[in-house]
């Protein structure tokens, strides 16, 4: 049911298979397996990608549903189960690099606080991960569009423009974001979700207008940015650290300004106790960090 959860998710075996851990052969093998138990086709296989059957739709909700009360069961196990085991925590790779400082120390001082493991990757692989029983909670930008998870809004991150410090002067604060040439914006690679909230924020239906190479990571595009190769929507979580890495010159956008939602996301049906104090710790630790960044943002010319 795990391995089938995560085909779901990604609609590929490959990536199925490297969310849950084993090989292509034999999350293949277990689908059939699944598949001759119910007696009924689950997923259409085809060359470039796969989809689910009518079946394989409407059993999904209550697969993932058992699966979501399993892991609560055995959350629940023991009178201090909360405390006593750790916390797989998972973070997107825009908001770990810049929040692990101020959050380790603040969790690790809480009383009674439970260990933590870390994991950083994106949104998917996260969710599959959560879903599948691997992680406790993730942070993860909004939205979640998935029944079987509870989310708790963390903190609102609104994004800046980030150029070479030379940035030229057409573009002092605040910014519209329709002045924004779509020819001079980089932007991470697919699978990030950050790619996508940019291309919301500049009306960018697709990206065939965009610079054409990305980066895999913030710290290697902020890199290509500070070297003035383009420029790049920047979330204000990461305006302190790169801000003082690199020669930058960052600027606001005009209101209402362009922000994603970070949230804290845990399976529904867990206990939410634990959780909701979780979220409220990051979000004092999220909050300090985006303060620490209006240094670096040039202040609105009159």
């Amino acid at each position: 049911m795990r391995y089938f959860d995560a085909l779901a998710t990604t609609l590929n075996f490959r990536r199925a298979a490297e969310a849950v851990h084993v090989s292509q052969p034999a999350l293949s093998a277990q689908i059939h397996e699944l598949e001759r138990h119910f007696g009924a086709k689950l997923v259409s296989r085809s060359r470039g990608a796969s989809e689910l059957t009518a079946e394989g739709a409407r059993v999904l909700p209550r697969i993932r549903a058992i699966l979501g009360e399993i892991d609560a069961l055995e959350a629940s196990v023991g009178p201090s189960a909360a405390h006593d085991r750790t916390v797989r925590l998972g973070m997107i790779p825009t908001v770990a690099p810049y929040l692990v400082a101020t959050l380790l120390p603040r969790l690790r001082g809480d009383e009674g606080a439970a260990a933590v493991e870390l994991k950083e990757s994106v949104t998917a692989n996260l969710l599959t991960d959560l879903r599948g029983g691997r992680l406790d909670a993730a942070i993860v930008a909004l939205p979640i569009e998935d029944a079987s998870i509870a989310v708790r809004p963390l903190v609102e991150d609104r994004f800046v423009l980030a150029g070479a410090a030379n940035l030229r002067a057409g573009l002092a604060p605040p910014v519209r974001q329709e002045a924004i040439d779509p020819g001079e914006l980089l932007l991470l690679e697919e699978g990030h979700c950050l790619r996508d909230q940019a291309l919301s924020v500049c009306s960018l239906a697709d990206d065939r207008r965009l610079v054409g190479y990305g980066a895999t990571s913030m710290s290697t595009l902020v890199q290509m940015v500070a070297h003035g190769m383009g420029l790049t929507l920047l979330p204000e979580i990461a305006v302190a650290a790169e801000g003082s890495r690199h020669a930058l010159a960052m600027v606001r956008f005009a209101d209402p300004q362009p922000a994603r939602t970070l949230a804290l996301a845990w399976r529904r049906g867990s206990h939410g106790g634990p959780f909701e104090a979780l979220a409220e710790t990051i979000a004092e630790s999220a909050r300090s960090v985006i303060a620490d960044g209006a240094e670096w943002i040039r202040p609105q010319e009159a």
